[in-house]
């Protein structure tokens, strides 16, 4: 299967298991969504959905003999799993770029952080004077205060958010097509967070890049995102553009999530919880996997696949009794 019209990437019932004791543990299910040109895309769920995990299968990140990777992951029509690991190396970082939940862990503390920015640029053969002004413009365009100084700061001289700015001046350094962007204002306080959503809504414009936002927070969604899929336990419950999902949800467990995000006032009630917990996910067999904590759950929920239902092009949810 290759591409939509105007898909950069496109994720074809994608599954990842990983080897335990007494079996498989199933991290993704049978994933199918695409993220189009210039598109902000969303992946939205609580820890340990498989939101992650997605995104370094897109990289090959998590290659160490220890997985079991099925289903096609497409960028610009050809299938990312026939390619050999020099052909991923050329990949990531001039096609692909990723900014990692927590940039302290993903920068290295004893080089300068222009430096490390630099390492990249360089590859593309270019001098070094031509280099290091690129560095300064990079910080530039990432709002960093004063990036000539900037450039010649280690890692654990920078604030939070300055090590943010570095990491995605880092990726965008050869100018990928899609951006991936796993919590990136992860621990950031909302002053911080709200800058760094400007500036990622500013690399659409000025880049032209696709952005697939890794997230729990729907704030975030809201705020950024032009579609989200919503996942629960490693397989996508619903999809749909944010208004959609937003005004229109249909999966139970994203009409739970809308009645469990804080209201204005407490006028407005309690916050719903979800009852149960997330089940294990070492078996194989079919059903839904949020039947235990579902109020629509009926006999054929625990035993059967649920159903892709479609209600637009762009808004399907996977449900038996909706």
């Amino acid at each position: 299967m290759g591409l939509d019209s105007g898909e950069l990437l496109k994720l074809d019932g994608l599954s990842v298991e990983y080897r335990v004791r007494g079996g498989w543990l199933s991290a993704v299910k049978n994933v199918t969504l695409g993220v189009g040109s210039g598109e902000i895309f969303a992946v939205v769920g609580e820890s340990g959905c498989g939101k992650s995990t997605i995104a370094h299968s897109i990289m090959r990140l998590n290659t160490d003999g220890n997985e079991r990777v099925s289903g096609g992951i497409y960028f610009e029509g050809e299938n990312l799993g026939d390619y050999s690991d020099r052909q991923m190396t050329a990949v990531r970082g001039k096609k692909i770029g990723m900014i990692f939940q927590n940039p302290l862990d993903s920068l290295n503390p004893v080089y300068r952080s222009g430096y490390q920015v630099a390492e990249a640029i360089y590859l593309d053969g270019k001098g070094r004077d031509e280099v290091w002004r690129e560095v300064i413009e990079l910080y530039r365009k990432m709002k960093m205060p004063d990036p000539a100084k900037r450039v010649r700061s280690f890692p654990h001289e920078l604030s939070g958010g300055m090590r943010q700015r570095v990491m995605i001046a880092m990726m965008l350094a050869r100018n990928p097509k899609l951006l991936i962007a796993d919590e990136p204002t992860t621990a950031l306080d909302v002053t911080i967070e709200a800058q760094i959503l400007e500036i990622m809504n500013q690399l659409r414009a000025d880049f032209d890049a696709s952005i697939l936002l890794i997230t729990h927070n729907f704030g975030l969604v809201a705020e950024i995102a032009d579609r989200v899929a919503v996942m629960y336990a490693g397989e996508v419950a619903e999809q749909g553009s944010v208004f959609e999902i937003f005004q229109r949800p249909r999966h139970p467990y994203t009409e739970l999530l809308m009645k469990a995000l804080p209201r204005r006032s407490k006028r407005e009630g309690r916050l719903q919880t979800i009852d149960g917990t997330v089940p294990r996910l070492t078996s194989t067999e079919p059903g839904c996997r949020f039947y235990n904590r579902c109020p629509c759950a009926g006999g054929r929920c625990r035993n059967q696949d649920p159903p892709v239902r479609r209600l637009s092009d762009t808004h399907s949810y996977a449900c038996h009794n909706r």
